[in-house]
């Protein structure tokens, strides 16, 4: 499934299930052997359902980093990566306003985040055309490794009630 000419993907997906070591700061928290594991479905998951992001936005944390990494080794594809120390700290509004500033020839784009700016995200951003049952799951937040889709008119625009949330892939 490719998006309508016009419509961009934007995929907001929550890191896999990481470890919680003692003494060890949360921004550093590795990810757990579940969690790697996740991960890689997760990146299967997304290739075969033609997801493929053209570009990450990646929370610079332990854990979203190692989650890219191996979800990028399943995927399949090598698009590039930014890491942003923003999205660590960044709430659902300031999520937005890192993707309004995504280049128009991006079509898919996948932000690795944290719980819960992934959801909130997901439900500020959420119109009236969006996926009732799923809005209504998102609104309890996501688990680790999950990820929704929403679709979009174009990253600059982007804003409160103005995409599509379409579903929510739950990890297997």
């Amino acid at each position: 499934m490719t998006p309508e000419t016009g419509t961009r993907r934007l995929l907001l997906l929550r890191h896999a299930k990481a470890e919680h070591p003692d003494l060890v700061a949360d921004i550093q928290r590795p990810l757990s052997l579940v969690g790697r594991r996740q991960s890689a479905r997760v990146g299967a998951g997304l290739a075969d359902q033609d997801m493929v992001p053209d570009l990450v936005l990646c929370s610079a944390s332990v854990r979203t980093r190692q989650t890219w990494d191996l979800t990028r080794a399943s995927l399949g594809a090598d698009p590039a990566v930014q890491y942003l120390d923003d999205l660590y700290y960044a709430g659902s509004r300031a999520l937005v306003d890192l993707v309004r500033g995504v280049p128009d020839d991006v079509r898919t784009l996948l932000v690795i985040g944290h719980e819960p700016t992934m959801s909130q995200a997901a439900v500020l951003l959420a119109g009236p055309d969006s996926d009732p049952q799923t809005l209504a799951r998102v609104r309890v937040g996501v688990p680790t490794a999950s990820w929704s889709l929403l679709e979009v008119a174009g990253w600059g625009a982007l804003d409160a009630g103005t995409a599509t949330l379409r579903r929510l892939t739950l990890p297997e």
